[in-house]
């Protein structure tokens, strides 16, 4: 199968997946979720407010009318405006995203790369002191909290108890000075949470490869540890690791950022999704679940496409 076939299959499937989605999403929280009627008007408001507001947030409308409005600003691109503040959604986020990517991708990058190496020395020395200590790490830091560790850094690097060397909160970044001394603490944050998971799976999929046939002929042959891991190995793994990589960038854009900017006072997507669930901004939680869906069905494509021209034989299937 070639690949414009492949991406069309799947780009079918990925459409029908965020109708899907879309509808489910909608529906529990729309339907199920509550009336704001009175949270937004407040106390004693006359029936012409009432009947106003309703209007104007469609309540009066039957579901598949509403949902077929809001389906139909999605697909032009209006995500509604925030029941909050009434800004535009599309504004909110377009401000929102950069700070987010600009305070996750040093972590994601680096522990990835961190992970990768400690996994591809542990699986080389296999079974040795160093393969210990690396997996004993790794288990350490799985049974650590990511609330844990961000408490951790803040009162160690940004209060009197420790150093004291960085903002405990905030996000004043006007050049990069400024963003070195906002990200460093989040970078670390999201570094020890990720190393361990992402050690042990570098770590088990260096192993698989070491372990075939043309690999260890290659060692008999005197090929360099350097020349097996990085020219043989890693690109005979990549089929597990671009798939990691990219299934791992929404959770980590989504759930990575609500905790690390909820607690430091980030203004970036996921202070903005935590600020939706507890004042219940239906538009702005509707924006955030239906744009995660689109970008795991991106991610899915984008990971499908690049196992394929990773390994030739899945071209096949």
């Amino acid at each position: 199968m070639t690949i414009g076939r492949f991406l069309l299959q799947r780009g079918l499937y990925g459409i029908a997946l965020m109708l899907g989605v879309s509808l489910l999403s909608f529906t529990l929280m729309v339907w199920f979720g509550p009336d704001q009627t009175y949270e937004l008007l407040g106390k004693n408001p006359s029936e012409e407010q009432i009947a106003e507001l309703r209007e104007s947030l469609g309540y009066n409308q039957p579901f598949s009318s509403r949902y077929g409005n809001w389906l139909g600003d999605l697909i032009r691109g209006d995500l509604g405006q925030s029941t909050r503040n009434g800004e535009s959604v599309n504004t909110l986020l377009g401000r929102t995203l950069p700070v987010t990517l600009l305070l996750v991708i040093p972590g994601f990058v680096l522990g990835n790369l961190l992970g990768l190496l400690l996994g591809m020395l542990a699986a080389w020395f296999r079974g040795s002191m160093l393969d210990r200590l690396v997996l004993a790490g790794s288990v350490a830091g799985l049974s650590l909290s990511f609330l844990v560790i961000i408490i951790v850094l803040q009162i160690l690097l940004c209060t009197p108890y420790g150093l004291n060397w960085f903002p405990a909160r905030g996000w004043r970044v006007d050049g990069l000075d400024s963003y070195l001394l906002y990200v460093t603490v989040p970078t670390l944050a999201l570094i020890l949470v990720s190393v361990g998971y992402n050690t042990r799976f570098y770590r088990a999929v260096i192993l698989e490869e070491l372990g075939r046939e043309h690999i260890r002929t290659a060692l008999a042959f005197g090929a360099t540890p350097a020349e097996l891991l990085f020219r043989n190995v890693l690109r005979n793994g990549l089929v597990p690791i671009i798939t990691r990589l990219l299934y791992s960038i929404p959770l980590v854009v989504v759930s990575g950022s609500l905790l690390l900017e909820a607690y430091f006072g980030i203004p970036g997507v996921g202070k903005v999704t935590f600020d939706a669930i507890t004042s219940g901004d239906q538009p702005v939680l509707l924006a955030v679940v239906t744009l995660t869906a689109i970008l795991f069905v991106l991610v899915q494509l984008l990971a499908e496409a690049g196992c394929r021209i990773a390994d030739p034989r899945l071209q096949n299937q």
